[in-house]
């Protein structure tokens, strides 16, 4: 199905599956895309972005959700395939700050951060209360386990359904249909995906026609919910300075990323508003 073209509305987004789900939204539903750089990103926010999962999930249809953030957009850029990727999934929010502050500043006022693990917990509570089975797939068993006892006790009625740690290696067919027969049997209606970008998103857009659920991509939620990896502080969380922290904890890691991937995100993203300057001032519409 093509996108719309970015700043339009998304008529019928979940709004047809909210209704079959008799639920009701605390806000109003994701209705309009921005273009940061190369990707179309959801002008929404955590509440209306979490009431709408939760709406797609009762449909047992396999679609995907990408948390958008600096890293994936330049993997977008560099890669027409992962490109593709995600385009292809249901809903791209806003996940890390640098995104919502290039849609102000673009021109979408109204765009609010839904960061990852913010959007899961959301999510846990509200299958919680309703009884939505969940699954989770990514991490290491004992990454899992920690994560499901520390939800258990947060959200006591909360069922897991199947929880599946992959190898650190491709699987091959025979591996790779077993794991989609153990969550399809599962029941489970919103599988949290947690293989780190672009890896997870690459996974969800396989699996996405063979699989009846909605899948979250949510990177390394599961440790930062059970309290494995620590969280940035709050005054860093809301500066959008979360990537200097983890680059603190994981300079090896991390260090080639932030430095080959942020100076050109900034550059890109200037370049994209210097356009849509001047196409204002011409009066020609903008590309």
């Amino acid at each position: 199905m093509p996108r719309p073209e970015p700043g339009a509305r998304v008529p019928g987004r979940g709004g047809d599956g909210a209704a079959r789900a008799g639920l009701r939204y605390r806000r109003p539903v994701p209705t309009a895309l921005g273009r940061v750089v190369s990707i179309d990103v959801a002008v929404t926010d955590l509440e209306s972005s979490a009431d709408l999962l939760l709406a797609w999930s009762a449909e047992a249809r396999g679609r995907y959700v990408c948390a958008v953030n600096v890293h994936m957009t330049m993997e977008a850029h560099d890669s027409a395939d992962f490109r593709q990727v995600v385009a292809g999934s249901a809903l791209a929010v806003p996940d890390g700050a640098p995104i919502v502050w290039a849609l102000r500043l673009l021109g979408h006022r109204r765009a609010t951060r839904v960061f990852g693990p913010d959007l899961m917990e959301a999510l846990l509570h509200r299958a919680a209360l309703r009884g939505v089975p969940v699954g989770l797939y990514g991490g290491t068993d004992g990454s899992l386990a920690t994560f499901t006892a520390a939800a258990a006790r947060r959200w006591p009625g909360l069922r897991v359904a199947v929880a599946i740690a992959p190898p650190f290696r491709p699987l091959g067919p025979e591996e790779d249909a077993e794991v989609v027969a153990r969550i399809a049997a599962s029941g489970a209606r919103l599988l949290f995906v947690g293989l780190g970008c672009p890896k997870q998103e690459r996974w969800m857009a396989e699996h996405a026609p063979r699989l009846p659920c909605l899948m979250v991509g949510v990177g390394q939620a599961f440790d930062l919910l059970a309290g494995v990896t620590r969280r940035p502080p709050e005054w860093m969380h809301r500066a959008g300075l979360g990537w200097l922290h983890r680059l603190a904890h994981e300079p090896r890691r991390l260090w080639r990323r932030y430095l080959w991937n942020n100076p050109r995100f900034v550059a890109l993203l200037a370049l994209q508003w210097a356009r849509g300057a001047l196409s204002r001032g011409s009066g020609a519409a903008p590309g």
